[in-house]
Parts: C-alpha cells; structure tokens; sequence
C-alpha cells in the first residue's frame, strides 16, 4: 500500500498543475489545511506577501519546484497537528460507496461561493452559517444513507473536506437528515435538502442549523436536472 502523504501531495500538485488558476488552487490547499498565509510563509522561510502574490496571481505562475515546497510544507505543518488531514485522504481512499447511496462526489479546484452552488441547483436559501464559500459537494440518497451507512461511512461522505454541501436527495421535511448530521461531527459547510419547498420543512429544521453554524437550504430541481447542472460545475 502506497504512504498516503505521498498520494495526498500527488493529488494536491497534480490539482495545481492541471488548474487554470494555479493560485487559487493553492489557497483552496492552503485554507483546507487551515493554514494561515503568514503560519506557511513561515514554514517556506518567505515573506507572507509571496504567498499571497502567488495565490492572488500577481507573482508568475509557481513552478513545480515552488509547488512542491508548498505541498511539503503543507503536509509538515498537518504531520505536527497531529495528521489529520492525510488521515482522512487515507480513509477516502480506500473507501467506496454504491452508486445508490452516492450519486455524486467532486472535490473543487478552488473554493467557490456557496451563493453560486445555490444558483447551480435552483436552492432556496433558508438560514445562512459561517462559511460563504465551499471546497466540494456530495449528493446523497437520504434514505438509503441513513439505512445501510455507519457512522463512520457517514462521515466519509465529506470526501476530501468539511467544507462542502451535501445534498440530501428524496426528502419529505428533513428530520432524518438533520438528526443524523447532529451526531456526526464535524458538520459540513451547507446542507441542502432536495424535494421539499421550504413551507414544507420539518419546523425544527432552521433552529438546528443555526445551532450548528450550518447553511441550510431547500430544492425542488428534478433530480437529474440537479445532477446534469453539477457535471457541469464549478
């Protein structure tokens, strides 16, 4: 079995490699590792303004030299908290869903604001959290990921980070959705909750999202029409 720091810092220059903004990939890395512009300016031994000229687009594109510092240094700072971010890309990697639970799991380049994901699949915003933009989605049949995942299967749901929306697909009020995602922590960015008007949410609904800092929206988009606008996105 291959180390997964070395497959996490493959996928990560390989992202910013094949990126049309190769700065904005490397804040998504950079802010997905929680890491602060001047905590890696430190680490690389640089200015934090070269990190920011770099990640803003003001600096030439990074060679491969200057991505590979970054990834290394992205992934000591991770080692000596403790590893948890290359332990989760261990636990993605060898993980797998069926199709029937998860219809889709895309990690983004960049961050992307969440207005705009919303925008993407007709959501109608019910209660705004503490993060306006997202890394990636996940789009999920509720009733089957309820039924058949464990705890922990649940929470691989999250792919490569938090900082995303997932998608429950074929909901009636959102109760179930809601009260799993309570006892799974940490909790994602937004929920969105398919197949219900926002008059019809469970009453509960928006006093439990708020309680957790979590975006909270509805859609009614059929969903292959949901799926079709994801391919296409960001």
């Amino acid at each position: 079995m291959r180390d997964p720091r070395a497959e996490l810092a493959e996928r990560i220059a390989g992202e910013v490699a094949l990126s049309e903004d190769p700065g904005a990939t490397l804040r998504k890395w950079r802010e997905e590792f929680d890491v602060a512009q001047t905590a890696l300016a430190d680490e690389l031994d640089v200015s934090a303004s070269v990190v920011s000229d770099y990640e803003s687009g003001r600096r030439e594109n990074p060679g491969i030299k200057v991505v590979s510092r970054v990834v290394r240094a992205l992934l000591d700072i991770d080692e000596r908290r403790g590893g948890d971010r290359v332990r989760q890309h261990a636990r993605v990697v060898s993980s797998g869903f069926d199709r029937d639970v998860v219809y889709d799991l895309r990690e983004y380049p960049a961050t992307v604001p969440l207005s705009r994901f919303y925008a993407a699949i007709g959501a109608d915003p019910v209660i705004a959290g503490s993060a306006e933009t997202i890394a990636g989605h996940t789009v999920i049949n509720s009733v089957e990921a309820i039924k058949r995942l464990s705890s922990e299967e649940f929470y691989r749901l999250y792919g490569q980070s938090t900082n995303r929306a997932l998608v429950f697909t074929d909901v009636t009020r959102g109760e179930s959705p809601l009260v799993a995602l309570r006892v799974v922590t940490p909790t994602p960015s937004a929920v969105v909750l398919h197949g219900l008007d926002r008059e019809d949410l469970w009453e509960h609904a928006p006093a439990l999202a708020r309680a957790d800092g979590v975006s909270l929206a509805t859609t009614t988009e059929p969903i292959e029409t949901l799926l079709d606008s994801l391919r296409e996105f960001p």
